[in-house]
């Protein structure tokens, strides 16, 4: 079966790269867990709960240790109460993030 492709859940403008994600908050175990494609969202399992915001926190630092870029680059630009989230990146390149989403989701 093909692997579907990290790039349904980007998009780029405006000097940024956009990527669309779904939160799984209060999770045993943290990461980048697939990719949903009937949503194009990047599946993102944290063990913060959705409070105060501590969810958020945690998926921002999750990506940035995964995509090595630094927090400082990533802004929740959507979505901050909900699971479904728009997270722009500044200072990377849309293929750059593509390939390091392709090179993490092949390794689940």
């Amino acid at each position: 079966m093909a692997m579907a492709d990290a790039s349904i859940a980007l998009s780029s403008g405006q000097g940024m790269v956009k990527l669309d994600i779904e939160v799984q908050p209060g999770a045993k175990r943290e990461g980048i867990t697939g990719l949903n494609e009937w949503r194009n969202r990047l599946q993102v399992a944290v063990r913060a709960l959705p409070q105060d915001g501590e969810a958020n926190d945690a998926v921002l630092d999750l990506l940035s240790e995964n995509l090595d870029i630094p927090v400082s680059s990533l802004e929740l630009t959507n979505g901050q109460t909900s699971r479904r989230k728009t997270v722009s990146i500044t200072g990377r390149g849309l293929e750059e993030i593509h390939q390091r989403l392709t090179e993490i989701l092949e390794g689940i």
